[in-house]
Formats: structure tokens, C-alpha cells, sequence
């Protein structure tokens, strides 16, 4: 009876686990649907047509290729987005190593500042930014943006990379210094690669911050059309009288492609437990 009982609850999960993942999966199908419809319809009477596609045509995808600046766009967020990822990983790392093996004056506040910081919305900054960007020539430029997304990003990449190293024995750096190595050898030597998978988060997170954003990039630059963002851009499609939503699912479609290979080339770092068996005693 108990052994009935348990098979039946599986199989309830099993059913419940389904559904949960055809509930969160349908609307990336049914984007990827409306995109391969002709007629550029966001979605057809026909029952079989919402969730099967009865159209197929890569005419959108030609028209967001070739004729719309979409590649421009594209370009413009994967520079923002790397460069941004690159400073938020390079300054993160140094400030994290700093604040969870340093003992310094101010140690403490900086943490609670920092949380303190990043409790406000980023639009709230949306001012401060612009006049000093505008201050330093950078108003309405891709660095003056990076540097503005770099800011905004860079608290929960320190927070997030404190808390690793702090998992981090600093018996092997101890180990390390014996053998020779200095403060800045240790860490780069011993720290950072067992930091691999924070890493990973991090520049995750940071790209994601960089690529996927819409409110600064659409104040920040106010250039022609081939210098947005690849979100600017394409709402600037939905923005129109007649919504092209065939196009505008294209657009979305191949928007969410650097997310999956940057993902898919990190997944191997996304590992815990590297340091599991490093000190023994």
C-alpha cells in the first residue's frame, strides 16, 4: 500500500513538473511561432496555429537582417555588454579579494554602503548619470554607457565575489606566500582560479546586465537610429502605429541568442565545491 502510494505521489510530480515546464515554455514557442508567420499576425484564430506553426517563412528574419539596422544594433549592445562585463570583472574581483581578505579602516561601512547603494532603483541615477556623463564629455557615447552600467553593476559583482573568496581556505594563499609568491601572486595564482565558478556568475550577470537593459541605453543615447542598443532598437519597432509583430518577433528571437552561448560556454565554470578537500587537517 505505501509502496502505491509513493508511485502515485511520483507520478503526480512528474505530471505537476510537466506542466510547470510547458506553462514557462509556451511563450518562448509561441514568439518563435509568430515569427515564422508570413502575414507578420502576432497570433491566428486557428487553434492548431497557437500552438503548432501552420505558417513557416523566414521572411521576418530576412527583413530584420537585411533591411532594419538590427546587426548594427546588435553590434553596439555585444560591445557594451563585453566591455562592461570585462570592467565590472576587473575591478570586482581586485575590491572583493580586498574587502574579504584585508583588515582596513572603513571595512564594514563600505559593505553596509554598498547594500545601501544598491536598495535604490537604478532609474533614480537616471539624472546624476546624465549630467555627469554630459560633464565629461560622455553623454550620448557606447563608453559613457559602459561606464554607467559598469557602476550600477559593480555591487553585486563585489558582493557576490566577497562572499565566494570568503569560502576560499586561506591556508593555501598562507602555503603559497612560504613557497615565494607574493599578495598580488597569490591572488592571482591560487584565489582567482579556484574563484571560477563566482566568476562565471559574475560575468553572467554582468552581461546580462549589459545586453538586456532598455532605460539608460534609451536616455543615454540619443543618436541615430544604427547607434542603439539592440532593446532600444527593437522597441523602437513596437513603438510604431502599425506594430510589424512579425518582425518584432524575429527581432526578440535572435535577441536571446548571445544570452544562450554565453550561458552555454559558462555552464562548464557553474560548478561548486572546487575547494572541497584543499586543506586537509
Amino acid at each position: 500500500m505505501k509502496t502505491r502510494t509513493k508511485r502515485s505521489a511520483r507520478i503526480w510530480q512528474l505530471v505537476i513538473a510537466i506542466v510547470a515546464f510547458l506553462f514557462a515554455l509556451y511563450p518562448v514557442w509561441f514568439v518563435i511561432i509568430a515569427s515564422l508567420r508570413p502575414s507578420g499576425r502576432l497570433f491566428t484564430m486557428n487553434l492548431v496555429g497557437m500552438f503548432l506553426p501552420t505558417e513557416f517563412s523566414l521572411e521576418n528574419y530576412q527583413t530584420m537582417l537585411f533591411a532594419k539596422p538590427f546587426l548594427a544594433w546588435v553590434k553596439n549592445s555585444l560591445f557594451i555588454a563585453g566591455f562592461t562585463t570585462i570592467a565590472c570583472l576587473c575591478i570586482a574581483t581586485s575590491a572583493a579579494f580586498a574587502f574579504s581578505r584585508m583588515k582596513f579602516y572603513g571595512r564594514e561601512f563600505g559593505l553596509i554602503l554598498f547594500l545601501a547603494i544598491q536598495a535604490f532603483p537604478g532609474v533614480l541615477s537616471l539624472v546624476p548619470i546624465a549630467q555627469l556623463l554630459t560633464a565629461m564629455g560622455l553623454y550620448n557615447n557606447h563608453w559613457g554607457l559602459i561606464m554607467a552600467y559598469t557602476s550600477g553593476t559593480l555591487i553585486f559583482c563585489t558582493w557576490n565575489l566577497k562572499g565566494y573568496f570568503d569560502t576560499i581556505p586561506i591556508d593555501l594563499e598562507e602555503a603559497a606566500m612560504i613557497d615565494g609568491c607574493g599578495p598580488v601572486q597569490s591572488f592571482l595564482l591560487i584565489a582567482l582560479p579556484l574563484a571560477r565558478p563566482a566568476l562565471a556568475v559574475t560575468a553572467l550577470f554582468a552581461f546580462m546586465g549589459g545586453w538586456g537593459e532598455y532605460v539608460l541605453a534609451s536616455v543615454l543615447i540619443t543618436s541615430p537610429d544604427n547607434a542603439k542598443t539592440a532593446m532600444v532598437g527593437l522597441y523602437s519597432l513596437a513603438n510604431q502605429v502599425n506594430v510589424p509583430w512579425g518582425l518584432f518577433a524575429a527581432g526578440a528571437v535572435m535577441i536571446i541568442i548571445p544570452i544562450l552561448i554565453v550561458f552555454l560556454y559558462l555552464q562548464r565554470y557553474l560548478e561548486g565545491g572546487l575547494t572541497l578537500g584543499g586543506v586537509k587537517g
